[in-house]
């Protein structure tokens, strides 16, 4: 049996971001950019700031899962990057408001169902 604390390791916990800059344009272009947004919401991502969203994953295979729908729910014409990294590393992560230094985002609740 894994130990508990490997299986949450903050090398092993991951997350995915999703950054874009996307046309909005025409009437056409900004209901692709919505469409896109309320995907991505859907999947469980969290806007971040305005055009970045993340997402917290248990391991990389679960972040390899949403990566993929990520893509197959790309618009056609604008910039997206996906980004994936492990959770210590965004623990190394500064945020600032202004000169303030800002709190990081709660962490969602993890589950443990065996």
């Amino acid at each position: 049996m894994e130990k508990l604390s490997s299986r949450f390791s903050a090398y092993r916990i991951m997350w995915v971001m999703v950054v874009f800059d996307l046309p909005t344009q025409t009437k056409v272009d900004r209901k692709r950019h919505t469409k896109f947004v309320k995907y991505l919401k859907a999947d469980g991502f969290s806007m971040f700031q305005f055009s970045i969203y993340l997402r917290h994953c248990p391991s990389m295979q679960n972040a390899d899962v949403h990566k993929k729908r990520v893509k197959k729910n790309l618009p056609p014409h604008g910039h997206v990057a996906i980004f994936h990294f492990t959770d210590k590393q965004f623990g190394m992560t500064e945020l600032f408001q202004g000169k303030k230094e800002a709190k990081k985002p709660d962490l969602p609740q993890q589950l443990e169902l065996f």
